[in-house]
């Protein structure tokens, strides 16, 4: 049985930020991350970030996950282990986690869960026909193995992640035929949506898939204008000539270890669906478990790095260790003009919801 200040459990943005705030306060902390690297999205990420400086604008999410993971590797108080999957919580505080064919027990004094989302599917016809992928699984096979994952791609879901995959799919060589959209206006920031205009990719909103064409593979996609109820227009189908069909869609809180350990869940469609309710510190209703990351609610990396700050140096705080107020106080205040303006409307909406 190990014993630690914090237990971690994934190693993303958030949980990297918080195991090197949680650190550098003087706690000791172990970090459990599934995949054998570190970054979690980050290195699949290979666009730059813009915002502030201090947010790390002008660096590409790969090189973000390399800073972090050399930070990491430098402090003796973060102890890491890849390839770890966290297996469960119970009520005696104890943490399991599959590692190396054998189970890991850990029993810390605050635990923080940054352990991410998963990709949402739609239905349509043909939808399990092998060339039909999801933007998260398009992103691993070409920014982290290298392979294509087909030569000419329909990108379904105009949010950022599918206007930002399509941009990384044409840096590849593969055309991509449209990017279609339910909605009647594109999700994504626009600075995203012109640059792929600009490369001649037609973005279609209020448009949905209804079937991917095929026997064996992806041959092909039937496509249709839908009206404000999200009904097809009869007449308005056509198919596309396509061998991948790319769902960026939304994605899920992966939360089921906050279920077991207890914690007062809510639906927030804003957020992703059911996330735990927390308070300004990120603190859920289960006292000592702290949450940070897409599983708090889907937003974009930054929002993690900033979460991750918040809920390490929280943490550490609540175990005695010696935090400047207005350290927390500033991580605050750069996560509300993180989410100001109309773009973090709905994010604001959502936490309102859920923090306690």
């Amino acid at each position: 049985m190990r014993q630690t200040d914090l237990a971690i459990i994934g190693a993303g943005p958030a949980g990297l930020a918080a195991a090197l705030e949680a650190a550098t306060a003087g706690a000791k902390v172990i970090l459990l991350e599934r995949d054998e690297w570190l970054g979690g999205q980050l290195v699949k990420q290979t666009h730059q970030f813009f915002g502030s400086k201090k947010e790390f604008a002008g660096m590409r999410g790969i090189d973000i996950a390399t800073h972090f993971s050399e930070q990491i590797e430098k402090n003796k108080d973060i102890e890491v282990f890849t390839g770890a999957t966290a297996l469960g919580y119970y009520e005696d505080g104890v943490l399991t986690a599959a590692y190396s064919g054998r189970m890991l027990k850990i029993k810390p004094k605050t635990m923080l869960v940054a352990s991410g989302a998963m990709e949402k599917m739609i239905p349509f016809n043909n939808n399990d026909l092998p060339g039909v992928y999801g933007a998260g699984a398009v992103q691993t096979l070409m920014n982290v193995y290298g392979v294509a994952p087909g030569k000419r791609v329909l990108m379904v879901g105009a949010g950022n992640i599918g206007l930002i995959v399509s941009y990384q799919l044409m840096q590849a060589g593969i055309e991509v035929e449209a990017i279609i959209e339910g909605s009647s206006q594109v999700g994504g920031y626009w600075v995203h949506a012109s640059k792929i205009r600009r490369m001649g990719v037609p973005i279609l909103t209020n448009h949905t898939i209804l079937k991917a064409i095929g026997e064996e593979k992806v041959e092909g996609a039937l496509i249709t204008e839908i009206d404000e109820n999200w009904k097809p227009l009869e007449g308005t189908e056509r198919e596309v000539s396509v061998d991948n069909i790319c769902l960026a869609v939304g994605l899920s809180p992966l939360a089921e270890l906050l279920w077991q350990a207890g914690c007062q869940m809510e639906f927030s469609p804003q957020l992703g669906g059911y996330v735990p309710v927390r308070d300004e510190d990120l603190e859920t209703s289960q006292e000592g478990i702290y949450i940070a990351g897409d599983v708090a609610g889907i937003e974009e990396a930054t929002s993690a790095i900033l979460e991750g700050q918040l809920a390490g140096i929280s943490a550490a705080r609540k175990m005695g260790f010696a935090v400047e107020d207005k350290k927390i106080e500033q991580i605050k205040e750069n996560l509300k003009s993180l989410r100001a303006g109309p773009v973090g409307e709905h994010i604001r909406q959502g936490l309102a919801q859920v923090e306690r």
